[in-house]
């Protein structure tokens, strides 16, 4: 029997105690066996300008978890073409870990956005997703496809944004995120227009 495995997709700009408290419910209250962030460098829906330098990402997200047996950080999307694509990372992780079932997890917020991914039929008919309610979200349609579970999660109403402006304006980020992260974090400049 393969074991399954949680995938937490993001830019984790930075990782936050909202997605290490995500992810440590899903690894110790369902049937997976971890979760892994998977930490990506581009988001299509995204635009890159506001993101911090990815390798200071990846390396701030493994010392979040570094204590954490359920949890680590998967940075195959850096070697992947970008933007990056669930769909792309999903057939590289599996080719990978062929003994590994993959799951991913996301709020109904991103469920809604699904069908517009990259071979999303795809997507839906040989992945499972454990999708968590989001305040103010509805709940959308797929929610009823046969591969995907609602399960409830504790949820911090914590961004990468406010902890970045937090930082631009000289304010405290403590408990917003890991101390590990805390101290790396504000030893940065947030005032240069390269971290904005």
């Amino acid at each position: 029997m393969s074991r399954r495995v949680g995938l937490l997709f993001g830019s984790f700009n930075p990782v936050h105690t909202g997605h290490l408290i995500l992810a440590e419910h899903f690894a110790t209250r369902t049937d997976l066996a971890a979760v892994w962030l998977v930490v990506t460098p581009h988001n299509p829906f995204k635009a890159a300008s506001g993101l911090l330098p990815e390798a200071e990402r990846l390396y701030w997200a493994e010392l979040a978890v570094a204590d954490n047996p359920l949890l680590r950080v998967e940075a195959i999307e850096f070697e992947l073409p970008r933007p990056s694509y669930t769909i792309a990372t999903l057939d590289a992780l599996r080719s990978r870990y062929p003994g590994t079932e993959f799951v991913l997890l996301m709020g109904a917020d991103n469920l809604s956005g699904v069908s517009q991914w990259r071979d999303a039929d795809r997507l839906l008919a040989e992945t499972a997703i454990y999708v968590y309610p989001r305040p103010g979200a509805p709940m959308p349609p797929l929610a009823g496809f046969p591969r995907v579970r609602v399960l409830e999660a504790p949820l911090l109403d914590i961004s990468g944004t406010y902890i970045r402006e937090c930082l631009r304006a000289g304010l405290s980020i403590r408990y917003l995120v890991p101390p590990v992260v805390e101290q790396a974090l504000v030893t940065i400049d947030f005032q240069d227009e390269t971290m904005n």
